[in-house]
């Protein structure tokens, strides 16, 4: 009732936006399509004097990751409200690449953080099939089309062609650091090498600020009586009741295998 009360000034008011998950199209937690209504409510709702980001992300696809974090970016520009990165039990990959959409960054100490870098993932099964006599029939227009094939050997040149998207794809996400971080980064070589660590040695190279928790650094920042207005995704009836469809279930296998990489 205090709005409504003339002359009462209202206490500061906070958006926290929870970021929980992989990164990804389709059924994985986070991606632009499910996070942007959330993104433009936490900026519009109620005149936030800021926007917090909580996250807990091993990472995932890059596209995703930039769009979110770009909207985030576009958002605060847009509307003139500064936001601030706290970082759970992870922060790797895409999941720093969300942090760096705020002005600060702040971890727990147990918190991981890092991993700048981009991975591809395939297998080999030509020897497999071989061995069982199976015949590998592909045909194509266009020398190219059938490159990276898991059930034929690998073709050096294939290979390279990779290497330039991976190598590519990792300056754009360098480039996202350093304009994010500036000055503030570390001349250390290990800052780009895909390396993660907890958050002194993150702090030690500039990828983070400090350590701290959301509640009390946000009262620190803007005042004790601040109110702490969360978002985040809902959950599904059918997952509130512990029942998932097959996609979802691969999509959680998916989500604890990338988790599993940092320890977690």
């Amino acid at each position: 009732m205090r709005r409504f009360i003339p002359f009462v000034k209202a206490p500061p008011r906070v958006a926290v936006l929870r970021l929980q998950g992989a990164i990804g199209s389709g059924r994985l937690p986070l991606n632009d399509e499910a996070l942007a209504p959330l993104i433009e409510r936490a900026f519009s709702r109620g005149k936030p004097v800021a926007v917090a980001l909580l996250i807990n992300s091993p990472g995932g696809s890059p596209v995703q990751s930039a769009r979110i974090a770009s909207r985030i970016q576009r958002m605060s520009d847009e509307k003139g409200i500064p936001v601030h990165a706290f970082i759970e039990d992870v922060a790797a990959s895409g999941g720093y690449w969300l942090a760096c959409a705020a002005r600060d960054i702040w971890a727990d100490a147990a918190s991981v953080v890092g991993s700048i870098g981009v991975i591809s993932g395939t297998f080999g099964a030509h020897e497999f099939i071989a061995r069982h006599g199976i015949e590998r029939r592909v045909y194509t227009a266009g020398k190219s089309k059938s490159q990276l094939d898991p059930f034929r050997p690998e073709n050096p040149e294939d290979i390279a062609r990779l290497k330039v998207i991976l190598d590519d794809m990792h300056q754009i996400f360098i480039d996202h650091v350093k304009a994010s971080r500036g000055d503030r980064l570390a001349d250390d070589p290990r800052l780009f090498t895909g390396e993660f660590w907890l958050a002194g040695t993150a702090r030690d190279l500039g990828l983070i600020d400090g350590t701290a928790h959301l509640e009390p650094k946000l009262k620190e920042l803007y005042g004790d009586k601040v109110k702490l207005i969360p978002y985040g995704r809902k959950r599904g009836l059918l997952q509130r009741f512990g029942a998932t469809l097959a996609g979802d279930a691969m999509a959680e296998i998916e989500e604890r295998a990338q988790f599993a990489r940092y320890g977690l």
